[in-house]
């Protein structure tokens, strides 16, 4: 089990993919060896979910790939409008509707020569749009995830700001390692400070005597699901606190949770030896996770 678990489904082996606008099938579908994001991870990214035919929060992604490529001096000639309409087109040809996860990939483009310096570049961006069926497998949210602590920590802004969705996912990836060295489904990262700050792919939250805590969110990405469940603690009025803590300060939780786009809100059932309470029906964590789905309901109604 682990936060990203999914039902295996067949027609993935037969999906189209949209590279810079053509599509392609997925036997079919190769970049460069010389592109930017394949050498260097020299790029950015998003997750979005399709539910009913609507692309979840678009353009609270699409606003957080603008800003990541900003962040690398990455231009993307294309306005949101068109990569919409591109997302569109090869989900139209894959005939999808539901239950897809889309992964959304833009490289800095190919290279004369493999060197990391962007003035080797020779092309336009590389724009990669990978949809699969991919729904969340239910026994996630039955059986919960395990969470430890990992050495490996979060990098200061002057190192690489992880507000930028960058394809260079290096410290995440050993973050991960180490998780499964130790037999988590996800590995608690602190900040540069020794306060907790997120998991490895997710955003992270604990409750404790009916009080939800999460980091200042200084350190972790910006999620946009992370960004739902504090809403939604704020508007169902329970506490939530955004703060800097220790894992000292938390060991005693009752519950936890930990978010992401794909899966939305997934219940911690432990944290290294300490069994918790997340998966109860009568939970704090099943009811966010209840408000978080009416509330994609409702956002799905309005479009």
């Amino acid at each position: 089990m682990s936060s990203h678990s999914y039902i295996h489904n067949s027609k993935n082996e037969n999906i189209y993919i949209n590279i810079n606008g053509e599509l392609f099938s997925r036997d079919n579908a190769k970049i460069s060896v010389f592109d930017s994001g394949f050498l260097l991870g020299d790029g950015v990214w998003e997750g979005i979910r399709l539910h009913k035919s609507k692309l979840v929060f678009i353009s609270e992604h699409l606003d957080r790939l603008f800003n990541s490529a900003r962040g690398i001096s990455l231009n993307i000639p294309l306005s949101k409008d068109e990569i919409i309409f591109e997302i569109e087109k090869v989900l139209s040809k894959n005939e999808m509707t539901d239950d897809v996860h889309i992964r959304l990939i833009v490289s800095r483009g190919d290279k004369i020569t493999p060197y990391q310096n962007p003035n080797a570049n020779v092309g336009p961006i590389n724009f990669v749009i990978i949809p699969e069926y991919k729904k969340t497998d239910p026994e996630i949210y039955k059986n919960g995830i395990i969470i430890g602590r990992v050495s490996t920590i979060r990098p200061t802004e002057n190192i690489l700001s992880t507000h930028y969705n960058t394809l260079s996912k290096l410290n995440c990836i050993l973050a991960s390692i180490e998780a499964n060295k130790l037999k988590y489904d996800e590995g608690i990262m602190n900040d540069p400070y020794g306060n907790i700050s997120t998991c490895n792919s997710t955003n992270l939250f604990f409750i404790k005597k009916g009080q939800v805590w999460t980091s200042t969110g200084k350190f972790c990405l910006n999620g946009i699901t992370r960004s739902k469940a504090i809403h939604i603690c704020h508007i169902n009025e329970i506490p939530c606190i955004e703060t800097n803590f220790t894992f000292e300060d938390i060991e005693d939780c009752e519950e936890a949770f930990v978010t992401g786009t794909f899966a939305g809100i997934i219940p911690v059932t432990k944290i290294e030896k300490y069994k918790l309470s997340s998966t109860n029906s009568s939970s704090l964590v099943n009811k966010i996770r209840a408000s978080y789905n009416q509330y994609i309901n409702q956002y799905i109604s309005s479009q």
